[in-house]
C-alpha cells in the first residue's frame, strides 16, 4: 500500500517518499511527515534472524513504498558494505549493566554514517524517479558530525554538490579536520563566525528563498538537504533500534515481546524521533530516554511543556548536541497536535517570533512514552572515567551524557528494564576531551594525534581509519564567512551573479 508524506505546515501538501527526499524541507517551511507510521509485516523473530541489511530492507520498504524492491535493496546494499569496519554494521556491546549499540563503525566514525551512506543512493534513485534534471545542491548545516559524512556520502557524485556550513569555533579539532581536509570535486566546506543554531538558521532561509531558488533553477540547480530534516535520514535511523531489539532476542538476552528502553544523547532530535518511529511500528519499547548536555532545552521541554530557546548558548565537551532549536522536534509537535498543520504552524511562528512556545495540557499527555534529563560537564566527566576504570569500555563524552541520564532515570523511576544505549560517536572523535576525563593530568601536556594513539592503548583497539587518514592530509577548504554572508557565499561558490 502507498505511504504518502504530508507537511508539518500545510493540509495541501502530499507528496511521494521521493518526492520528499528530493525536496528535504517543504515549500512552507515544513518537514515532510509520513500519513501514517506503518506496522511491521514481518515478525520480530524472522527479523532476529537477519543481517543488517536485510532489517534495513524489511523496515524501510514500508516506508519507501514509491520504490522498488531492486531500488531500495541495490541503495542499501551500497551504503552498508566495506565503508564499515565491522560485518554488523552495529555491534552491541554490554558494559556496566546496559547495552551500548555502536553506531559509529561507518566512515566518518559517528552514528550519522547511518543515515548518510544510503542518502546519496536514495536521492540519485529518487531524482531518476522523478525525472529531475538539475544538479543537486546538498546544502547542510552541522555542528560537528553531519557535515563529514555528508561530505563522505556525496563526494564526487555526479549530479550532486554539497556545501556544508559550520560553526568556525563551535567544533572539536578532529571534527573540523575531517571536513577541511575532505576531498571531492563537488565538495565545499565553509566555517561561519557563529554557533550551530546560526548555521542552520542560514541554511532554513536559503531553502525558503523563493528569489535566491529561481536563480538556482536558471543556473540547473536545485537546493535539497542531508540534514536530519530530510526523510531519506530520518527513516534508515529507524532501521538500527530494530536491529538492536532483535539482536537481543537473537542472542536469547531478551524474550518475544519483552520490553527495552532506549537512551539516546539528543541535540535535533532526529535519533531519538527514529526510536518513536520504531516503537509505534511496533517494537517494544517502553521508554524514550531523551539525554541532554547543558543546552538543555529538551530537558526543560518535556519537564514543563514550554519550548524556550531563549537562554545562554553553553560549548560543551558534546558539541553535536550544542542546539537550542530542535528542528525535528516539530514532527513530534504535529503528531501529537493530531495532525494539525495549523495548531502546529502557529507553535513554530511563536518560536520564531518569540523563541519560544508552550504546547497543551492534551498534548502534554501524549509524552508519556519520553523522559527527559540532562548531564553537566562534571557528570559527563565522571561518567567516561567511572565506566573505564570499572569495565575498560571507553565511550565518547555524547555517549556519556546518554550514559549519565540513564542513571538518573534508574534512580528516579527505579525501572531496571534491559536498556539499549545509543553510542553516537567514537571516543577517537574526541580523544582531548575522553582523554581529560579519565587523567587529565597525565594527558594533557599531549597532542591531539598522541592522545589518539594513548586511547587505542589503554581502550585496547585500533585506531579508526577515519583518523588515520587525516594524520597527514591537506587541508582543503578554508572558506570562513560570517553568518550573514551564507546565501553569498553559496553564490560565490555555484557562480551564480
Amino acid at each position: 500500500m502507498a505511504l504518502y508524506y504530508r507537511s508539518t505546515r500545510s493540509d495541501d501538501v502530499r507528496v511521494t517518499a521521493s518526492q520528499a527526499i528530493l525536496k528535504g524541507l517543504a515549500d512552507d517551511g515544513g518537514l515532510y511527515v509520513p500519513e501514517n507510521i506503518p506496522a511491521f509485516d514481518v515478525s520480530l523473530e524472522e527479523l532476529s534472524g537477519m543481517d543488517y541489511r536485510q532489517v534495513a530492507y524489511e523496515v524501510m520498504k514500508l516506508f519507501l513504498t514509491d520504490f522498488t524492491e531492486e531500488e531500495l535493496k541495490n541503495c542499501i546494499d551500497n551504503a552498508y558494505d566495506s565503508k564499515f569496519d565491522t560485518d554488523e554494521i552495529a555491534p552491541l556491546v554490554k558494559a556496566d549493566g546496559a547495552y551500548y549499540l555502536e553506531l559509529f563503525h561507518g566512515a566518518t566514525i559517528a552514528f550519522k554514517d547511518m543515515a548518510l551512506s544510503i542518502l546519496p543512493h536514495l536521492m540519485i534513485t529518487s531524482a531518476r524517479k522523478n525525472n529531475i534534471k538539475n544538479d543537486i545542491v546538498i546544502l547542510t548545516a552541522t555542528s560537528g558530525d553531519t557535515g563529514k559524512a555528508a561530505l563522505a556520502g556525496f563526494a564526487d557524485v555526479e549530479g550532486t554538490s554539497i556545501i556544508v556550513f559550520y560553526p568556525k569555533n563551535g567544533v572539536s579539532p578532529i571534527q573540523e579536520r575531517q571536513m577541511v581536509t575532505q576531498k571531492g570535486k563537488n565538495t565545499y566546506v565553509v566555517g561561519i563566525h557563529g554557533n550551530f543554531d546560526d548555521a542552520q538558521t542560514g541554511v532554513k532561509n536559503m531553502f525558503g528563498d523563493k528569489e535566491l531558488n529561481a536563480e538556482l533553477d536558471a543556473a540547473g540547480y536545485q537546493f535539497s538537504s542531508a540534514n536530519s530534516i530530510n526523510i531519506g535520514r530520518l527513516v534508515p535511523q529507524i532501521v538500527y533500534y530494530v536491529y538492536a531489539y532483535t539482536r537481543l532476542l537473537g542472542s536469547g538476552e531478551i524474550a518475544a515481546g519483552e520490553k527495552i528502553n532506549v537512551v539516546v544523547p539528543t541535540g535535533n532530535f532526529g535519533n531519538i524521533l527514529a526510536a518513536y518511529f520504531a516503537k509505534n511500528m511496533g517494537l517494544p519499547v517502553n521508554k524514550l530516554i531523551c539525554a541532554s548536555n547543558e543546552n538543555k532545552v529538551l530537558y526543560d521541554f518535556f519537564s514543563t511543556g514550554t519550548y524556550d530557546r531563549n537562554r545562554e548558548f553553553v560549548l560543551t565537551s558534546s558539541p553535536s548536541m550544542d542546539i537550542l532549536i530542535s528542528s525535528n522536534l516539530e514532527r513530534l509537535i504535529y503528531i501529537i497536535a493530531g495532525a494539525d498543520a495549523k495548531a502546529n504552524s502557529e507553535f513554530m511562528d511563536s518560536l520564531k517570533t518569540e523563541g519560544r512556545y508552550t504546547i497543551t495540557p492534551q498534548m502534554r499527555a501524549k509524552l508519556d512514552d519520553f523522559y527527559g534529563n540532562y548531564s553537566s560537564e562534571e557528570e559527563t566527566a565522571r561518567v567516561i572515567k567511572s565506566l573505564y576504570e570499572s569495565t575498560g569500555y571507553v565511550i565518547d563524552t555524547h555517549t556519556a551524557v546518554a550514559a549519565g541520564v540513564y542513571k538518573k532515570y534508574v534512580s528516579d523511576t527505579g525501572d531496571n528494564l534491559k536498556t539499549v544505549i545509543a553510542s553516537t560517536a567514537s571516543p577517537f572523535k574526541f580523544s582531548r576531551s575522553v582523554m581529560d576525563a579519565i587523567d587529565k593530568s597525565r594527558y594533557d601536556s599531549m597532542s591531539d594525534f598522541e592522545l589518539v594513539d594513548e586511547l587505542a592503548a589503554i581502550a585496547n583497539v585500533k585506531v579508526p581509519q577515519a583518523i588515520e587518514d587525516i594524520r597527514t592530509a591537506p587541508v582543503l577548504h578554508d572558506t570562513v564567512c560570517d553568518k550573514t554572508e551564507m546565501k553569498a557565499t553559496v553564490k560565490k561558490i555555484l557562480n551564480i551573479n
